[in-house]
């Protein structure tokens, strides 16, 4: 994939997290403007474990809406809130204009269990959003399989429930071994699952942050990836066009295997996705104007 034309139309959208104080907010704004000079679909916001960011997170989404005019995606997860609560709070997502949806069931504080009268998962979350409006909705994949699923076939059968109960894509935890998505995408077709899968893609900004958080989500780093980082710590630079060329080298990949939608786990910082949204020929349009 040479040039700035991509060799096949790309689609990307980028993640944001709520931040907690102001100046983490106007530093956002900065990044928002940024990151849509790439064209993408859409944002989505996240939202904390039961429901802690709720405001931020709707904050957030209104203003990333008022500055780049493009759909934004407002997370929700089942910790923290009954279902009569999250039905509510979806009416008035809808209510506001919000029809981008990602459902989660969410990571239960440590000991915190779901609410009786809550949605058990993602799937019963996705059901309920369909019962109150036509939200157009995400819901989350493992290719590596989900910790506390009990195999990998039952880990199918719960995305497949989800897609069944409405969801439109399925977006893909980050994982940097791009043949696990690879196949990951044909088991995943073999189950019946017809949706489009969106790769999780993770620009490595830090690559000893991002390893301290895959241990605790499940993620696996590559040896190989080990060695490429080796002895960067102290070079920002280099690290930076390191990870753009991985990231880069793995949507092209993709690409060529047919998954052409990317999804950015931006982490609030613009440089590195940037890097390689241009690396991959995207720039200043969205994919609905590259469409037409």
């Amino acid at each position: 994939m040479g040039g700035l034309v991509p060799e096949y139309p790309l689609d990307v959208s980028f993640e944001l997290f709520p931040p907690k104080t102001e100046r983490g907010i106007e530093n956002l704004d900065r990044t928002v403007t940024q990151l849509a000079s790439a064209g993408p679909g859409y944002f989505s916001v996240t939202y904390g474990a039961g429901g802690t960011t709720r405001d931020r997170t709707r904050h957030i989404v209104d203003m990333v809406h008022r500055r780049t005019r493009l759909p934004v995606a407002h997370h929700l997860t089942c910790i923290g809130a009954s279902r009569a609560e999250l039905d509510e709070q979806a009416r008035e997502l809808w209510e506001s204009g919000i029809r981008k949806i990602v459902a989660l069931r969410g990571d239960l504080p440590e000991g915190q269990t779901l609410s009786e009268d809550g949605y058990r998962n993602a799937a019963e979350l996705v059901e309920g959003l369909r019962r109150v409006a036509d939200f157009d909705i995400s819901v989350a994949a493992y290719p590596e399989v989900h910790p506390e699923a009990a195999s990998v076939e039952s880990d199918l059968d719960h995305l497949k429930r989800k897609i069944d109960a409405g969801a439109a894509r399925a977006i893909t935890q980050y994982v940097f071994d791009t043949d696990k998505i690879l196949r990951f995408a044909d088991r995943a077709r073999a189950a019946g699952i017809e949706a489009p899968i969106v790769a999780g893609i993770m620009p490595v900004a830090n690559f000893a942050s991002i390893k301290r958080f895959s241990e605790g989500c499940g993620a696996s780093i590559p040896e190989w990836m080990e060695t490429m980082f080796a002895g960067l710590d102290d070079a920002p630079d280099m690290r930076a066009m390191v990870a753009a060329s991985l990231a880069h080298e793995q949507c092209r990949r993709l690409a060529a295997e047919g998954i052409t939608e990317f999804h950015f786990y931006t982490l609030n910082k613009p440089d590195v996705t940037l890097s390689i949204c241009r690396a991959l020929g995207l720039s200043g349009q969205s994919s609905a104007d590259r469409a037409a």
